[in-house]
């Protein structure tokens, strides 16, 4: 899915969708996974201050990331009209900073599904090296009315 694409299941738009593409595939263990992509320009409002001379992708950003390309393994339920949000986030780690001119690689795989609450796993990644680690989960939610 291409950003396009993305803004059919995401709520998310200009600077706050975090995600330039993503897709689902199948891991050796036959579970549907999620691997979605950001690089890093360096303009972002994020970095703005985060930290002068030594610009670090802020946690929560990284965070947003790896939710919103999992919301990839819900193009199939989310309707028109209804969206995803954020409703949680515990476990997480971080192990590597992301800087501009990284490409942050996210996987993640949903876990669990409790009515509208979907909880997940993921993990981000620079080149291969791990940067972070979270559990979250998001619950779908009627979209706004046009």
């Amino acid at each position: 899915m291409d950003r396009n694409d993305l803004m059919k299941i995401l709520p998310h738009r200009d600077n706050m969708l975090l995600v330039e593409e993503a897709h689902v595939e199948t891991d050796e263990k036959g579970e549907r996974i999620s691997l979605g992509k950001y690089s890093v320009r360096g303009d972002e409002f994020f970095l703005q201050g985060h930290f002068p001379g030594n610009p670090v992708v802020p946690g929560v950003i990284l965070c947003e990331m790896m939710a919103q390309s999992c919301c990839v393994l819900l193009a199939d339920v989310v309707e028109e009209g209804t969206g995803t949000m954020f409703s949680g986030l515990k476990e997480v780690k971080f192990k590597s900073p992301v800087k501009p001119g990284d490409c942050f690689e996210s996987k993640c795989r949903i876990l669990r599904k409790m009515g509208p609450f979907y909880f997940a796993k993921g993990e981000g990644f620079v080149e291969g090296k791990l940067a972070c680690t979270a559990e979250f989960s998001f619950v779908l939610v009627p979209g706004k009315e046009e």
